[in-house]
């Protein structure tokens, strides 16, 4: 299989289209179309549906779009490890974590990171499914929760804490609970329904103080940490919040200061086979320095 062909099929099954795939590979729509005509001509097979508003790929594409996406992921990986034995660590590095974890807490602190190694390309992708580092949908992770899986070297960040926090407009106007029965006199922002493993007991608001199986109503409930965030600091109610989203937040205040909820670990974890890549060690260096800023 021509591996310059297998390069721009790869560029046009991502892109959707002649036109665009070109434009990134620096090549005229029609030097795309024949290229890619003449890849199906050696495969004997379609690879592309075409339509009037961009390309569709057949069976026989997805097929060979997985594959061609997993040597080049690799490449860029080898690539990665190769600039490594460089001086200064570059090369990309894909960060994963919870929304509100990757929202709140580390883009605000990320600039100091980017200008100590400004060849590095980060990408923080932040989500609260826990992505499979052994799959390579990222390189690294920060984790809620102690990893089992033993491929996986990982490495304790802090100890998350969590609280009740309102906003002092919704206070003002409604006063703070002064014990746990008072809290069925207000509104509560809860986490949505289904709420994944690393938010475990989110909602532990909705129960506190209650009978087994008794559950408060709710004036909002919304499946996303920072949302729940934005609500509580909006003035609708009070919520739970981890205590580094309210890091230095004027806007919340906490509510009956001495009800501790769930408390748990993070951790920062990669897999074995990038054990001694520079990229990983000087973040990993970073983030232990900034949680040690952080807590004193």
């Amino acid at each position: 299989m021509d591996w310059d062909k297998l390069r721009i099929f790869h560029a046009v099954a991502q892109a959707g289209s002649f036109t665009h795939a070109g434009e990134s590979l620096a090549l005229s729509q029609s030097a795309v179309s024949r290229q890619i005509s003449a890849l199906e001509d050696d495969l004997g097979v379609q690879l592309f549906h075409r339509h009037a508003r961009g390309l569709i790929l057949t069976e026989q594409g997805e097929l060979l779009y997985r594959t061609a996406h997993d040597v080049f992921d690799k490449l860029e990986s080898v690539k990665s490890i190769i600039a490594d034995s460089k001086d200064q660590p570059e090369g990309a590095l894909r960060v994963t974590c919870t929304v509100g974890f990757g929202s709140t807490w580390l883009t605000p602190r990320i600039r100091r990171f980017l200008d100590a190694y400004p060849e590095i390309r980060l990408s923080i992708i932040c989500d609260d499914r826990e992505l499979d580092l052994s799959m390579r949908e990222a390189d690294v992770g920060i984790r809620m929760s102690e990893p089992t899986q033993p491929d996986l070297i990982k490495k304790r960040l802090l100890t998350v804490h969590t609280h009740i926090y309102a906003s002092p407009d919704y206070i003002r106007a409604h006063g703070a609970p002064q014990d746990i029965e008072e809290i069925d006199d207000h509104a509560i922002i809860a986490y949505g329904d289904n709420a994944p493993p690393t938010l475990r007991n989110v909602n532990w608001l909705c129960s506190i103080g209650k009978p087994p199986h008794v559950i408060r109503p709710t004036k909002l409930q919304v499946n996303n940490i920072y949302g729940l965030l934005l609500a509580v600091e909006s003035g609708l109610g009070i919520g739970v919040l981890p205590d580094y989203m309210v890091d230095h937040n004027t806007n919340l205040q906490r509510v009956l200061p001495r009800v501790n909820g769930p408390a748990f670990d993070t951790f920062f974890v990669y897999p074995e086979e990038l054990r001694n890549t520079k990229r990983v060690t000087v973040f990993r260096d970073f983030l232990e320095d900034e949680v040690r800023r952080w807590r004193f």
